[in-house]
């Protein structure tokens, strides 16, 4: 067998060893380090910085050069975000000198809040309350229904029972239920707005005191003078001036309900308490004084009076439940059905279009319902009622009618106010009555 001569290959390990290892890249003055964390917003703005290259970028990038890990102290370092993560109240803190959004325990909330909210480019009541005051005023003598109740139970000793302070208001409501009333007659359209600004003041006066169930006597009282047309050229006006009323007793009951929320919601130091919550966040003594006013409501026995002091609370619906006034706009709206006055219907739809407005505009289902089962129930001007009313009045069909536009023209705005514009254009044509007046 032959033999093979073996020898070893003569080998370049420095070639080797050079064609083995990366190509060298020389750093440029200004890149990353590589230990600094990378951001894509980052690499852009450096890039920019490259690109446009002066004295006074040269001299920032030199300055972030100086100490790379220098720059994992932000805050923005995987430790800070897992504790931020673990604490939401940690995290409330650190984004309090911060803009941060990731950091606002209230932002989600209050976003959600301004996208369910009226904008500006929706007319507000107020643009057309001077116009209904000024538009429709009357000559004729105007009378008025006051409380004149006695004035027991209006300071109580402290060291009476809990027991007897509730068998004194209860007094007090059936005092106002069986009729303990003044009628001022032949005012004049001035003393009349006179002694609604009056009964507004003692309003705020008596809840001021403490006195929250002389306020109720209030706001019922009122409410129910939406029920009276004898001066039917005067109605939108009185509507107006007592809506006033029923919003400020709405205001009044919803901040003393939020007040007391605010004892049991966590409040950071530079960070203001939203006024956007969930019922969980309400503690049991809210809600409790929540669910007695809505009793206390329910107790009253003029369907008039009912309806409109609850729709001027429905915001406090949000203290009970998140579904709450989802559920209970449809109960309003079958409550007007109860209403025999057409006038006195359609006024009462606006004003339950108005709050559905100002507390959840996006509930349109609600908005349309009213509109129909006013359509459904025009044909009521052609009554009997109706007509022996306008007939004691000497008022024509065709002042009458007029009386409707301000509610009509308020509901079909809140209707078109960000509608499909299949829905708003049917609906934005210009809307008469003399179809109707004719059938």
């Amino acid at each position: 067998m032959a033999a093979v001569l073996w020898h070893s290959r003569d080998r370049n390990y420095k070639a080797e060893f050079k064609s083995c290892c990366f190509e060298a890249v020389p750093l440029e003055f200004g890149d990353f380090h590589p230990l600094k964390l990378i951001t894509v917003t980052e690499s852009k703005t450096k890039k920019i910085v490259r690109k446009g290259s002066t004295s006074s970028t040269s001299s920032s990038s030199s300055s972030s050069m100086m100490d790379p890990l220098s720059s994992m102290l932000d805050g923005s370092d995987p430790l800070s975000q897992f504790v931020a993560t673990a604490d939401p109240l940690t995290s409330a803190v650190m984004g309090a000198g911060k803009n941060n959004a990731n950091m606002d325990p209230g932002k989600k909330q209050r976003d959600k809040a301004e996208d369910t909210a009226v904008g500006s480019d929706f007319e507000p009541w107020s643009g057309k309350r001077t116009y209904i005051l000024t538009r429709y005023t009357t000559t004729e003598k105007l009378s008025i229904n006051l409380f004149l109740g006695s004035e027991k139970g209006k300071a109580t000793s402290p060291g009476s029972a809990v027991s007897e302070k509730v068998r004194t208001r209860l007094e007090e409501l059936d005092d106002l239920e069986e009729g303990s009333q003044k009628e001022l007659l032949n005012l004049t359209q001035q003393d009349y707005i006179n002694r609604i600004e009056e009964l507004n003041q003692s309003l705020k006066d008596a809840w001021a005191t403490d006195q929250k169930v002389k306020a109720l006597k209030i706001v019922i009282q009122c409410s129910k003078l939406l029920s009276d047309t004898t001066v039917i050229q005067f109605y939108p006006s009185k509507f107006v001036l007592i809506t006033d009323i029923l919003d400020t007793f709405g205001k009044l009951v919803y901040e003393r309900i939020l007040s007391m929320c605010g004892s049991s919601r966590v409040s950071l130091p530079g960070i203001p308490v939203p006024d956007t919550f969930g019922p969980d966040e309400v503690n049991e003594t809210a809600k409790e004084t929540c669910l007695n006013w809505f009793f206390k409501i329910a107790s009253i026995r003029e369907l008039i009076s009912r309806f409109y002091v609850e729709v001027a609370i429905l915001k406090c619906n949000t203290f009970l439940s998140k579904t709450g006034i989802s559920e209970t706009l449809p109960r309003l709206t079958s409550m007007i059905r109860g209403i025999g006055d057409p006038l006195v219907a359609i006024y009462a739809r606006a004003y339950l279009c108005r709050v559905g407005m100002e507390v959840a505009p996006h509930l349109k289902d609600n908005l349309n319902k009213n509109f129909f089962d006013f359509l459904s129930t025009f044909k009521q001007i052609h009554g009997e009622t109706v007509q022996n009313q306008l007939a004691v009045q000497r008022v024509e069909i065709p002042v009458y009618l007029t009386l409707y536009s301000p509610a009509i023209d308020w509901i079909l705005q809140c209707i078109a106010y960000r509608a499909p514009e299949k829905i708003s254009g049917n609906q934005s044509q210009d809307f008469t009555f003399s179809s109707f007046s004719k059938s």
